[in-house]
């Protein structure tokens, strides 16, 4: 993502801190957003394997970017983690006026 894709996301997104050990993303959830991490680490728990991913990280987009709108991991906070939180209608809306948003989102995503 560019230093614009940032600004784009905060001028719609909120910044919340989630708590250490708290659940921020459940596999086969409905995506109803994606995160930003700006400060601190997440363990990602996909089919895949586990990886932990820290600011600058994009998490929640996949089910965002998918035909089916599903979460495809679980995804824990570390310690306390700071996001930016930007909920799907917002980063639709941001898509529209920039189809390659949804590109920078997904190669930056975790």
């Amino acid at each position: 993502m560019t230093p614009d894709d940032l600004l784009l996301l905060g001028a719609v997104g909120a910044e919340t801190t989630i708590a250490a050990g708290r659940v921020v993303i459940e596999r086969g959830q409905h995506g109803a957003g994606l995160y930003v991490i700006l400060e601190g680490t997440v363990v990602v728990e996909a089919p895949e394997g586990m990886l932990e991913f820290g600011p600058g990280a994009v998490i929640g987009e996949r089910a965002l970017l998918s035909a089916d709108g599903l979460r495809a991991a679980r995804v824990r906070a570390v310690g306390d983690v700071r996001v930016l939180a930007v909920a799907r209608a917002d980063f639709d809306r941001l898509c529209e006026d920039d189809p390659e948003l949804a590109l920078r989102v997904a190669a930056a995503g975790g």
